[in-house]
């Protein structure tokens, strides 16, 4: 990684080396000394910036977070709330493929590697944090596009949005823990099979919910 790649103010350069550092090395490369020298700096402008390692995983955490609402806003809201979710969950995929340290670190996976705990106890604040918040507030908000379509019956669009969120990311999880190695496209083998039947748990139909999930595979690909 060079220098000259960086830019920006010195805490997104910072960020930045950090999440780098993360995709091509992993949890123990993000120490306060590689991280500066990464940027050409000095540890005590981490310090000064982040206040420690902790700090400045969370920083990182958010810029994850940051790009997947990226992600997300980037998917054309159209009259298929189906489409729109599967659409969101493949382009949640393909960010979790290109840095699997850092989707491990924003959904708590990396924690009990090596990164240092916060203080306080250790707890995570992800969950909470403004940069989540942002990005879920897109998944509830196609959740209640598809309880109001009238696909599946009316309930709570925040019910939807946590199941949707929990079946994406465990699907997810698993596939980068090389779990579907046995299927030569475990998108297409698993995870459309999983959010038809999901879907039609909530109440829509299955012929309507096949059609969603391909039309998104369809305008968004497999990659």
């Amino acid at each position: 990684m060079a220098v000259d790649e960086i830019s920006g103010s010195v805490p997104e350069r910072l960020v930045a080396a950090a999440v780098t550092l993360l995709a091509e090395e992993g949890p123990s490369a993000i120490k306060v000394r590689s991280v500066a020298a990464a940027c050409g700096l000095s540890t005590m402008v981490v310090y000064s910036h982040f206040g420690g390692v902790p700090e400045l995983v969370s920083a990182v955490a958010d810029h994850g977070f940051e790009e997947l609402g990226r992600a997300f806003a980037e998917v054309p809201v159209t009259d298929d709330p189906v489409t729109d979710l599967f659409a969101m969950a493949t382009r949640c995929r393909q960010i979790a493929r290109a840095n699997p340290h850092l989707y491990d670190l924003m959904f708590g996976l990396s924690t009990r590697a090596t990164y240092r705990p916060a203080a306080g106890g250790g707890s995570r604040l992800s969950g909470h944090s403004p940069s989540f918040k942002a990005s879920y507030a897109l998944v509830t908000d196609a959740c209640a596009r598809l309880v109001t379509s009238g696909r599946i019956p009316a309930v709570d669009p925040e019910v939807v949005a946590a199941s949707t969120w929990s079946f994406i990311h465990g699907y997810i999880s698993l596939e980068l823990a090389d779990h579907f190695v046995e299927f030569e496209d475990p998108l297409t083998q698993v995870l459309v099979p999983m959010g038809v039947t999901f879907c039609v748990g909530l109440g829509d139909t299955p012929e309507r919910a096949l059609a969603s999930h391909e039309a998104a595979l369809a305008r968004y690909g497999t990659s």
